[in-house]
């Protein structure tokens, strides 16, 4: 689609400095005239574009003298190119896998971070202009018939069942996904996977396994394809529902929409994954919880870095910059409705953070 690639392949690209050296707290809150300087990139989730918009912000505020740049490419491109060394930190909506993470090990030389920074709820969109302030019921078993194409227009009666103050249109529905491979994907076919295993007989993947679908690239070509046309349905982070309508999730025995409070829900009754480490702080989230309140659909994006650096510049600036996107003023920021909305991260993870970041050192 013209002009989607443009888009996406926009860096984000800041004056930025934070602490870590002498005089500074590693949080990006030393004063400027002790903090550091040189250049730092990432890649990945274009999820976390407006937050990472606002972090970089916050960090130039404190420290002018480095520069952060962040390009949305989506996780599993963010992924491959921390792999390759292309980038100093990734961003990743989903954690990496056990193949990947061998890979960035050799990588790094060392033992990987994988840090859960940015908790967001995935809002299921849709562009029904009559009803895009209206908060349609679906329940888990009916929104994965609708994206495997057994439920195709938008008076069906499962709907309707669960709608019976709505006047549902008599449309085609137009499902929608992402092009590219995407954690935001991961983590919707991981919950579909989890709580509506009947109709949905896929595994959770980071591709679309669905061919002769309409789709776009990355999180703008999603909203693009979305926002182009009556009767569309799909998916993407919460910070950028904009006009469109969202649906309301069944969860138990009622229908909850999406809500910072809602994702923080859901987070806090998730344990930690089975793989987890005082280092890698991955989440096995709880996709077919029932808890009142809570919204199941959330996406958790993961920090990536490297516990040991060839270069102390890229050690501190990591360390700052990532000291500040989990400090209280970052998660605060990061949780600003006009900027992105997440779900700040709890008292206890931002510690179990602060410590990992704390083994960040360059080598020799």
């Amino acid at each position: 689609m013209a002009g989607i690639g443009a888009l996406s392949a926009l860096a984000l690209t800041l004056a930025a400095c934070g602490g870590g050296s002498e005089g500074s707290d590693g949080n990006g809150n030393g004063d400027s005239a002790d903090g550091l300087s040189g250049t730092i990139a990432g890649s990945g989730a274009s999820s976390q574009e407006n937050a990472v918009q606002g972090w970089v912000a916050g960090f130039m505020e404190a420290n002018p003298d480095a520069t952060v740049s962040y390009d949305p490419t989506g996780s599993g491109t963010g992924r491959e190119q921390f792999i390759n060394g292309t980038v100093q930190f990734a961003g990743s909506d989903s954690a990496l896998d056990a193949e990947e993470m061998a890979a960035a090990e050799e990588r790094c030389s060392g033992p990987v971070l994988e840090m859960p920074l940015y908790i967001s709820p995935i809002a299921v969109i849709y562009n029904l202009p009559e009803l895009n302030d209206t908060n349609i019921n679906l329940e888990p078993d009916t929104l994965a018939q609708i994206f495997t194409g057994d439920i195709t227009n938008w008076n069906d009666d499962a709907i309707a069942e669960a709608n019976p103050d709505v006047e549902l249109p008599d449309l085609p529905i137009i499902p929608v996904n992402r092009s590219d491979d995407s954690g935001t994907t991961e983590n919707l076919t991981e919950y579909l996977s989890a709580a509506a295993p009947d109709s949905w007989t896929h595994d959770p993947a980071g591709l679309w396994p669905i061919d002769g679908t309409q789709s776009g690239a990355q999180t703008s070509g999603m909203l693009e394809v979305v926002g182009g046309a009556e009767g569309t349905i799909g998916y993407a982070d919460a910070s950028r529902v904009g006009d469109l309508g969202s649906v309301a999730i069944g969860v138990g025995d009622e229908f909850v929409p999406f809500s910072p409070e809602a994702a923080a829900a859901v987070v806090d009754v998730s344990p930690p994954a089975e793989d987890a480490s005082e280092t890698v702080l991955t989440i096995d989230l709880a996709r077919d919880t029932e808890e009142s309140g809570a919204y199941p659909i959330v996406l958790v994006s993961y920090s990536i870095a490297c516990q040991t650096y060839d270069s102390a510049e890229h050690a501190e600036l990591v360390q700052g910059y990532l000291g500040y996107v989990a400090s209280e003023e970052g998660q605060e920021r990061a949780a600003q409705p006009d900027v992105a909305g997440a779900a700040p991260i709890s008292g206890e993870l931002r510690g179990n953070v602060e410590a990992a970041l704390e083994t960040i050192s360059a080598a020799g």
